[in-house]
This record gives structure tokens, sequence and C-alpha cells, in this order.
């Protein structure tokens, strides 16, 4: 037995403009201090007070959240008494609002045990909203939660299918002008949420199609966002292609690459679009030389115009389309472009290795490489090297 779940989606222009409909008294806004600065949160608050609310800032979100920080914002939760939470800005904001919001419901939780088994019967105290600022993670629209333990250096997939976001609001305003290398990064994870939604090994009817127009949309319109802040339409289509790319991963789950950027981002604190991004021609070039019949790049390949006769054929047409795109965006395609130094690598090997392995991602990849071979995924991707093994 499987699930689908969605949020309420309000997307397109004025899509804000519904947190106008909300009922309650108290919004408690989850965000960042960049975004209060450039004054969304401000945009945000101003549209929730104008319905009622009384509102309140938590602003201390940073890249990829630790477990600190939210049990900080839960306490401040507490103190606050909200009954609407509202997740404003990228994965990192997002992600930190459903774990505080786990914790204002269950003080009694450890952030780290949040599970997808256990019932925890939220929605007594508060919902929640999600609101992007960057058009890659998909957060908005799916229950997984990553944090970050910071002592021992290494990213925590969690997650409840209850604490999926109530609405998500995917207003393409909050994306106009966005910088060219956040905008190559988050969309960089946007495709690789979409590949790794249906090729990994709990894909789907259901999320299938999600998973197919993401990566459409992705090729054809990030080279144009990348190209021009202000062009609207690509924006709009990537915002959407997040979202979309989103509920179908987050309804299949994601996979290798995600395991691997993982445990890079905790010890090398690489930005995760990019790291997932580097690693996804990699994995498709690892997966496609394990069991042909269980791999699907012929479909997707198929599906983007590209060469397809036989499953080989279609892994490297995907990963001379994914190398074409990483071109176009100018982003990094070896680690070593990432200015991390060959010696750092091999210090770091072990944990990384060991992260990798320990990552809920990695499960659900076609082919999962032992010990062994993810030391050698990470070499390859450290000289930007064709996986032959």
């Amino acid at each position: 037995m499987w699930f689908f779940n969605s949020p309420e989606i309000a997307f397109g222009e004025e899509a804000l403009s519904y947190l106008e409909r909300l009922e309650g008294k108290r919004a408690f806004i989850v965000t960042d201090e960049v975004l209060v600065r450039l004054g969304q949160a401000a945009r945000v608050a101003d549209v929730l007070k104008g319905a009622g609310f009384e509102v309140m800032i938590y602003d201390k979100v940073e890249p990829n959240p630790s477990l600190e920080t939210v049990r900080s914002g839960a306490a401040a939760m507490a103190e606050y008494q909200p009954d609407w939470i509202v997740g404003l800005g990228g994965g990192s904001a997002m992600d930190a609002a459903k774990a505080m919001w786990i914790l204002y419901e269950h003080p009694e939780m450890d952030p780290e045990g949040i599970n997808p088994i256990e019932i925890l019967h939220l929605r007594q105290k508060a919902r929640l909203v999600a609101i992007p600022t960057t058009s890659g993670t998909g957060s908005e629209a799916t229950w997984a939660v990553v944090l970050t333990n910071v002592a021992e250096r290494r990213k925590l997939g969690l997650g409840s299918r209850e604490d999926l976001p109530d609405i998500a609001i995917v207003d393409p305003s909050f994306v106009m002008g966005m910088p060219p290398r956040l905008t190559a990064d988050t969309g960089m994870d946007a495709l690789t949420h979409a590949v790794e939604g249906f090729t990994c090994s709990f894909r789907n009817d259901f999320s299938d199609g999600l998973c197919l127009k993401a990566a459409e949309m992705v090729f054809d319109y990030l080279p144009r966002a990348y190209a021009d802040g202000g062009d609207v339409e690509a924006r709009t289509k990537m915002h959407n292609a997040a979202t979309i790319a989103g509920l179908g991963f987050g309804n299949a789950l994601a996979s290798l690459s995600h395991g691997l950027g993982h445990s890079l981002g905790a010890v090398f604190h690489v930005p995760h679009g990019l790291a997932v991004g580097l690693f996804l021609p990699y994995v498709i070039e690892f997966c496609a030389r394990g069991d042909a019949g269980a791999t699907r790049y012929g479909e997707l390949a198929y599906h983007l115009r590209l060469p397809c006769s036989t499953e080989a054929e279609a892994a490297a047409a995907l990963v001379g389309a994914i190398r074409s795109l990483q071109a176009k965006i100018e982003e990094p395609i070896s680690l070593s472009g990432c200015g991390i130094s060959r010696s750092d690598l091999a210090a770091q090997m072990g944990l990384l290795v060991s992260n990798c392995g320990n990552d809920s991602s990695t499960v659900t990849s076609t082919r999962i490489p032992d010990d062994l071979e993810t030391k050698r995924l990470y070499e390859y991707a450290y000289d930007g090297k064709p996986v032959d093994f």
C-alpha cells in the first residue's frame, strides 16, 4: 500500500492574496534574515494582518537548518501560540517550519525522531502554509524534512505524512530577479527530483506523469530563467515545475543522487541543489551499468525526445542532455570544480561514505552501492570521469 498526498495549491499571479481567506488569530512566520531584509517577510505579514491576524516573524533559520534551530523556533512558537504557521523561503525555511510545527504540537519529541510511522495527530494547535521563494526544493508540496546534526556533520532525512503543508502558495513574484547562481542550483534540484522520482524503486503510476512533466519544463525553461531574471514566463514555469517535481518525488521518493549530495553538503557545505544535480549524471551512469531491466531511462529519454533505442543509449543521452544543461547555466560538473581539494576529500571520505550509506534516499536506488562503490563514485565525481563500474 502507498499513498498520494498533496496540499491545496494556489499558484500564479497574485497567489499570495489567497492568504486573505485564512481564518485565525495568530500567524507565526518561519523564515530567514535575508528575506526579512528584502521585504518578503513583510509582504506576507501585511496580507495576514489585513486578514485580521496578529503576526510574529521568526527569522533565525540558517541554510541546512540544525536541530538546535528547530528546538529554538518551537520554543518561540509555544510561547506565541499561533493557529497558523507560515514557512517562507527555500527548502531550509519550509523544512524548519514543518519540524517546529511538530515540536509545537509534541514538545516531548526529539526532532531527530520525526518519522513516517508514528501517528502524530497534528493540527490540534495549528495548520501550515508553505510559500517558496526559490524554484527548486518542492518542499511546499512534500512531507520531507531535512535537518542537520551539526555535531555529527550529518544530514537527516526525516518526515511524517502528517506534516505536509495544508496550503502551498506558488507565487512567481517571489522569484522574479532571483540571482543566476541561485536559479541554477535550485533548478538542478528540481530536475533531480523529477528524474529520481521517475526512476527510483518507489516510483508509481500516480507520481510518474508529474515527474515527466517537471523534467520537461526544467529543460525547456531553466536556461531562460538563468539568462534573464525578468523573464516572466520562464520564472513562472520554473516555479511551477519545482512544485510539480515536489509532488512527483514526494509521492515516490528521492534516490542516490540525494544520498550522495546530502552527505557532501553536510561535510563540505556545498549548496543542496548544486550537490544533488552534480551527482545526477554519475548516478545515471552507475545505475545503467546494473540491471537494465530495473531502470527507466528509456521511457524518460523518449518523453524528452532523446535517443532511446536501448536503455544504454537512453542513459547516455540523458547524461549528455544534463551535461548540456549544466554548461548553459554554468554549473560545475565535478567536485574539484566546487573548490574541494583532493586531500580534503580523502580525509573526509570515511564520513562521506558512512553518511551516504545511512541516508534514507540511498536505499531507493535501483542499484545500491556498497561502501567501495560509494567511495569510487565520490572519486569519479571529483575528477569528472564517466562511471565505468
